[in-house]
């Protein structure tokens, strides 16, 4: 059978840099691999040759419930990030090692070994791991969401303290059980691969006084759960300009405390729900804005498929409503908690497996988000979403199924309900300010651009040809060089293609782990690794 792999990796090379990497097959540069409360083999037969590891020695890793049980190895100097900003390994995870009920999860933790306690200012990077298979887990300390145990510490980037490595399989503070298999450890340099969003396809400034632009937004007004809106919320939504309108060049949303009836359904709060009438998949979305400060209020920024169907909403009277929540997925922008001191970044969705949700937040509390101006931020390709306030990376997540299809945009004010929570006695009125919707994409010559860029190669473990694939090959002469994990040149050539694909012979190559790079007439190099069988 035939498998076609997605560059996975992209990364500079330097033979001058630091070599930091393990195969466990007798390659590796890494010679201080110890447990912490784990019991670790740096030697173990790989009990599941399979998928995209089929090598013969892995490392296992076995917590037999200690609370903080760990692998760790160190190194004589300090990693230098601003060089080398990533790692990678593989893991395995067999359901039948695992006790309890912790989230599925692998962790990489940078710290200083020098220090009396190293993990007080330790970063880390958390990923999520799927159980009965091989995968490769990259840790990205430059563009991956962290965490700083010291909030005080500096993002790790700027950091040249770091010379220990600690991974973590399912968290720490339980005493269950994980057995796990670890193989092809590295530290590299991830280039950045990501579309560039400099091209604005919609806007609404909101300047001047009056009405919504109703040629932009849709005012959704239609009780969509019998006699209430979801989440315990306490309002009506109305199309009135009173709860939705423009002054002094931005956008009000006024939640006011008023008897209303509307739907035969009498309510004490009316605000109001915008749609936006413009559909979106991928891009970045700014939004300027102010939040409301009151007790009970509940302003949100957020994102719907546009296929879900919710009676009353703009897209469903326009026939795309045909998936119910959370199917057709939901990413929050903004929304505050209850206390009023975070903001949170939160996706909801069930691919076929669930209900699940990703939810993080940052402080709030210094930023004055009732009396500041604040850009709320969502970048989203087809490989990450990732929510920022400000400058501050909020949370990430990968785009999985259904964020892979067009959505809209909701602006709207809640009252109580689960994160409005108790309404402040003898509440009149509280209002979000937007100051501006903003839509950027890739412009089309970007997109090209990106497109003839791709590169892909198969089979991944390989026995005698790889097959490379990329529009770079047409018309072109190709330097192909291969390294090993040390950095050890073993092969240059060069090719002249004429189609979109490079059969390289790997026969004479030895069992392991290899660099190929390739150097393009024009000026690109890419670099990607794999595994001979």
């Amino acid at each position: 059978m035939r498998y076609l792999f997605l560059l996975f990796m992209l990364f500079t090379f330097q033979l001058n840099a630091q070599v930091v990497a393990d195969d466990f097959e007798g390659f590796g540069t890494i010679y201080s691999w110890y447990g912490d409360d784990c019991i670790v083999d740096a030697n173990f037969l790989n009990p599941y040759q399979q998928g995209i590891n089929v090598s013969n020695t892995v490392l296992e890793y076995h917590d037999i419930g200690g609370q903080y049980a760990n692998v760790q190895f160190d190194i004589d100097t300090t990693y230098d990030l601003t060089m080398n900003n990533s790692f990678s390994l593989n893991v395995y995870v067999p359901s039948s090692g695992l006790t309890g009920s912790e989230i599925n999860q692998i962790s990489l933790k940078l710290q200083d070994k020098n220090i009396e306690f190293p993990w007080m200012t330790q970063s880390e990077i958390v990923k999520p791991i799927v159980l009965d298979q091989w995968q490769t887990i990259t840790f990205d300390f430059e563009n991956d969401f962290y965490i700083n145990l010291d909030s005080n510490s500096l993002p790790p980037i700027e950091r040249t303290d770091f010379n220990r490595v600690v991974i973590q399989v399912n968290g720490e503070n339980n005493d269950d059980e994980v057995l796990a298999y670890l193989d092809d450890v590295l530290y590299f340099d991830t280039v950045s691969n990501n579309p560039i969003y400099d091209n604005l396809v919609w806007f609404d400034e909101f300047d001047g006084n009056g009405p919504v632009d109703a040629s932009k937004w849709f005012k959704q007004t239609q009780l969509i759960a019998g006699d209430s809106w979801a989440n315990g919320e306490l309002q009506h939504y109305t199309n009135r300009q009173d709860n939705s309108f423009l002054d002094n060049g931005s956008l009000k949303i006024v939640a006011k405390g008023e008897t209303y009836n509307d739907q035969d359904v009498t309510k004490d709060y009316t605000s109001a729900r915008l749609n936006s009438k413009f559909a979106f998949q991928y891009g970045r979305v700014e939004v300027r804005a102010k939040l409301p400060s009151i007790a009970g209020t509940w302003p949100a920024i957020w994102l719907l498929g546009k296929n879900i169907n919710e009676d009353g909403g703009y897209w469903d009277a326009a026939g795309f409503g045909n998936t119910s929540w959370p199917l057709c997925g939901e990413i929050d922008i903004m929304e505050p908690n209850v206390a009023k001191n975070q903001i949170l970044a939160t996706w909801h969705w069930d691919n076929g497996s669930g209900y699940q949700i990703n939810s993080n937040s940052v402080p709030s509390t210094n930023a004055n988000t009732s009396q500041n101006w604040h850009i709320y931020t969502l970048e989203w390709s087809e490989d990450t979403m990732k929510i920022y306030m400000d400058d501050t990376l909020v949370n990430q997540m990968d785009s999985v199924n259904p964020f892979n299809q067009e959505y809209y945009i909701l602006l709207n004010v809640a009252m109580g309900g689960s994160l409005g929570g108790d309404i402040q006695p003898g509440f009149n009125q509280d209002a979000m300010e937007i100051d501006y919707v903003r839509v950027y994409q890739e412009t089309p010559l970007s997109v090209q651009h990106f497109e003839k860029n791709k590169v892909s190669f198969y089979p991944n473990p390989v026995q005698n040809k790889l097959h490379i694939d990329t529009h770079q090959f047409a018309n072109t002469n190709t330097k192909v060089q291969i390294t090993d994990l040390s950095g050890r040149i073993i092969s240059k050539k060069q090719y002249a293609e004429n189609g979109d694909t490079l059969i390289y012979n790997t026969s004479a190559l030895n069992v392991g782990v290899y660099f190929m790079t390739l150097s393009f007439d024009n000026g690109i190099n890419q670099t990607f690794k794999f595994i001979k069988q």
